[in-house]
């Protein structure tokens, strides 16, 4: 494709057939040129044989004589449409523009390939094309009302010599713009405008042709949108050389202006405020201009929102077109005059506030005497607001005990004063609310405590729900205006501010219950002063000195002041050094002994020792706790936590105060052996597949041991990075009674553990992996054998780690598949040989006869 390309200048295939006066567009572009992007081009014409020169897009001195005047006036010019094409222009054509025009384009190119000039025929014919109204004058004006049809003709004839055709387009102007309602193209198919499909589609427009070339426009149901000025706009076609239509020319002519006068419904009042138990009166009217016959079709709705459409709207009332009226006992419908309807709501409430709207519609006989609906419409809804009648009261809140000390019964009672104009549809219900004492000026917000519905019922909030349902807090109504709140032992957090609020529900006449006004009643402050609360705890150490293997045994003092019959609960924690690595926060919770005297394990999670902790009450103020076969493990500072709990109402306990006690240590003075921990391998880089070995070998420093008074735990970790990076991945462990414990496993290779000498522990890997490499280490927890008898836990120790590497055999890995591949291609080459053979010597094998030839001397070239 590279060797075949070359410029190419295209022109529209001729003839170009153009009307005289018209304004003639002919294109020309350039494809596959070298050189710069932008081209120029040069057109010339010719009548019969020479060609005389037009325009040029790149030198102003190539037109000729004859066309100077028509080009400088504008006539004749050039439009560039992009860099490779152009369009002539020629404005008001005439028939000497008749013959054939020639577009150049001048070489860009580095050789000469291709076209660089293209002819095209134009053929100028007389305008045979006239359009016409139904009438003499321009256009006509038209006043309808919304619902009528509207007619319209025009008239359009073509005596062209050429084949043509004409395309017809009815329009209608809306502010500055014409906008398309139906064609009937130059293909014979009708065509609707922008927004006229729908009507189009139902037959409310039409496009007719009759008699005479005429085109006849029907729109049926006319509305607002369709008033304006209406066109017929004609555009005749011609089928050119290459079967595609081409416009030649366009006219229009004004047909009418029409104007729609719009049926609108409305309510005479806006917005409406109407006293409950009175009348609602709403007229609605229709303003329409039609004096013809008619009927209205009228329907009341009413909505909660504004915003509601028809579908979620309530049906009140309605009327039809022959003044029949829809059934209601409380809301009638009147037919005031011929154009009004009267609504009237009788003994209005609460609930008829909202939003009315009425819904007309216009109805016309036709000539076969049956209805038709001409227009539709739906009015602005009005707001209407139904004010009631409230009641005129006041409350007032009393205290009729109050609290002198704590657990003390407290009584508000919230009354109903001073009370007018409260019907026999009335009835009052109450709301409680609690309001916290700061001694800040920060902002508390009020807490409900309870509150009534319309029907008594108690809705009991957050804060007193549970002390409610247990009878602390009782809710009552003593009296029909007084309502009392009893707390029945009140505590430190019941201090504060309370209020009341009243509020008054108003019957409907559906027999529900409507809220119509609530009064706040004054706060009443409950509050009694208190004295703070003082709690001592002494913490004594019975044994002023032991070892490793004995009982340790503390007691705790407690002495509080300001608190009524106290019971205590301890708490036994310990403060471990920071090398414990089991809790590294330092803090232990060890046993407890709550107020009843219950005693609970916390985090004591030794279970050789489950019943090595006791906890005990020795007095109603002091406690003991005891210690059995003390481990090295255990030393670090002991304390007493004792909580103070004074009796609440109904048996219950409330916290009065805390307080720790004084720190008692335990610290072991021995001079055991010392011990350390390595990793050893003589091997640290293997293959895949092979075994490592590691060792874990323990040393001691100091006072000698018998083996039989030491063992050892052993765990083997292993951290699958070169910079520790990771967490650390368990092994195997190995207990100080021999038994081995693996972690689950994802590859194939297996791990042993077991102990070769007293101090020495070999962890074994067996088929090493590729996930088997990492930094390996061992962690010992050495136990020993005191004097008497008992195993004393050491601290763990670390050792430091060593890293294991595993390597791949290459030569080992792809020897098999090498072997298999020769031994392959060995077999395919001699099968190939084979078969080649077989078939050159039986299927392939021909005989061939050669001719005997005589054997002659050759002669001589002289005797050629």
């Amino acid at each position: 494709l590279a060797f075949c390309r070359a410029r190419v200048v295209r022109v529209p295939k001729g003839p170009l057939i153009r009307v005289v006066g018209t304004e003639a567009v002919i294109p020309c572009s350039v494809s596959d040129y070298d050189g710069p992007s932008e081209q120029n081009f040069d057109w010339e014409f010719s009548r019969e044989t020479d060609f005389m020169r037009i325009v040029s897009t790149w030198d102003s001195t190539f037109t000729s004589e004859e066309y100077q005047k028509r080009v400088g006036h504008g006539d004749i010019k050039l439009r560039r449409s992009s860099n490779d094409a152009v369009e002539l222009v020629i404005r008001n054509i005439q028939p000497t523009d008749q013959g054939i025009y020639k577009c150049s384009t001048p070489s860009t190119d580095a050789t000469v390939q291709g076209n660089y000039d293209a002819e095209v025929q134009v053929k100028v014919i007389s305008d045979g094309l006239s359009v016409s109204g139904s009438k003499a004058r321009s256009s006509v004006s038209l006043k309808l009302s919304e619902g009528d049809s509207i007619k319209l003709r025009c008239s359009a004839i073509t005596t062209s010599p050429e084949h043509t055709h004409l395309h017809v387009t009815w329009q209608i102007k809306s502010g500055s713009t014409w906008r398309d309602i139906l064609s009937l193209t130059h293909e014979g198919k009708f065509q609707p405008g922008p927004g006229y499909e729908e009507r189009y589609r139902n037959g409310d427009i039409r496009l007719d042709t009759g008699v005479n070339d005429t085109y006849r426009l029907s729109v049926s149901q006319a509305s607002s949108v369709d008033g304006g000025a209406y066109r017929c706009l004609v555009s005749e076609w011609v089928r050119g050389a290459d079967s595609s239509w081409q416009k030649i020319q366009e006219k229009s002519v004004e047909i009418a202006s029409v104007a729609i006068q719009r049926t609108d419904v409305v309510i005479s009042t806006s917005n409406v405020s109407v006293t409950e138990r009175d009348s609602l009166d709403l007229t609605c009217n229709i303003t329409t201009d039609r004096s013809g016959i008619f009927q209205a079709e009228v329907m009341w709705y009413f909505s909660a929102s504004p915003d509601d459409t028809l579908s979620d709207a309530q049906v009140l009332l309605s009327m039809d077109r022959d003044s029949v009226f829809s059934d209601s006992t409380l809301i009638s419908l009147s037919h005031v005059d011929r154009n009004s309807y009267r609504l009237l709501v009788r003994d209005v409430d609460v609930e008829d506030s909202g939003y009315y709207f009425c819904q007309a519609a216009v109805w016309v006989p036709l000539h076969n005497g049956s209805w038709h609906k001409v227009v539709e419409r739906t009015s602005a809804p009005v707001s209407v607001v139904v004010t009631t009648l409230e009641p005129d009261y006041e409350v007032f809140l009393n205290a009729s005990k109050t609290p002198k000390f704590s657990d003390d019964p407290t009584e508000l009672n919230c009354m109903i004063t001073n009370a007018q104009d409260t019907e026999a549809n009335i009835r009052f219900t109450v709301s409680w609310y609690y309001r916290r004492h700061l001694r800040s000026d920060d902002v508390v917000t009020e807490e409900l405590l309870a509150t009534m519905d319309a029907d008594w019922t108690l809705l009991l909030g957050d804060r007193s729900r549970e002390r409610t349902q247990n009878g602390e807090i009782i809710f009552s109504k003593k009296a029909a205006d007084i309502f009392s709140l009893r707390i029945q032992w009140t505590s430190e957090s019941d201090r504060g501010d309370y209020f009341c609020v009243i509020s008054a529900w108003s019957r409907h006449r559906n027999n529900s219950w409507v809220k119509s006004k609530d009064v706040t009643s004054a706060s009443v402050s409950i509050f009694w002063a208190t004295q703070d609360y003082t709690l001592t705890v002494e913490a004594v150490k019975l044994k002023p000195f032991f070892v490793a293997g004995h009982t340790f045994e503390m007691t705790c003092k407690v002495s509080s002041k300001n608190i009524k019959t106290p019971r205590y609960s301890v708490l036994i924690t310990a403060e471990k050094p920071l090398t414990d690595q089991s809790n590294p926060n330092g803090t232990t919770r060890i046993i407890s002994l709550n107020q009843d005297s219950v005693v609970r394990l916390e985090d004591w999670t030794d279970q050789t020792r489950v019943d090595g902790v006791v906890l005990e009450k020795v007095q109603e103020n002091e406690f003991r706790y005891r210690m059995y076969q003390t481990q090295i493990s255990d030393a670090g500072l002991y304390r007493c936590v004792v909580t103070a709990w004074s009796p609440g109402g109904g048996g219950m306990w409330r916290e009065a105060v805390n307080g720790l006690s004084n720190p008692i240590q335990i610290d072991f003075q021995t001079s055991g052996p010392v011990f350390n921990v390595s990793v050893h391998s003589d091997n640290p880089t293997i293959y895949q597949g092979e075994l490592a070995d590691l060792l874990c070998i323990v040393t001691t420093e100091g006072m000698a041991l018998e083996p039989d008074d030491m063992s050892f735990d052993v765990s083997w970790f292993a951290v699958r990075s070169f910079a520790l990076d990771r967490e650390p991945v368990l092994l195997a462990s190995l207990d100080r009674r021999g038994i081995v414990t693996q972690s689950r496993r994802n590859g194939s290779s297996d791990l042993s553990l077991e102990r070769i000498s007293p101090l020495e522990f070999r962890l074994r890997v067996h088929g090493c992996e590729d996930h088997d490499f990492g930094n390996h280490y061992c962690v010992v927890t050495p136990w020993v054998r005191s004097a008497t008898g008992v195993w004393q836990q050491e601290p763990d120790i670390k050792a430091k780690p060593i890293f294991l590497s595993v390597k791949m055999d290459v030569l080992n890995a792809f020897k098999y598949p090498l072997l298999i591949g020769i031994g392959l291609a060995t077999v395919t080459g001699l099968l190939s040989c084979l078969i080649g053979y077989c078939s050159s010597r039986w299927c392939c094998k021909k005989e061939v006869q050669e001719t005997r030839r005589e054997r002659r001397r050759l002669m001589s070239m002289e005797m050629d």
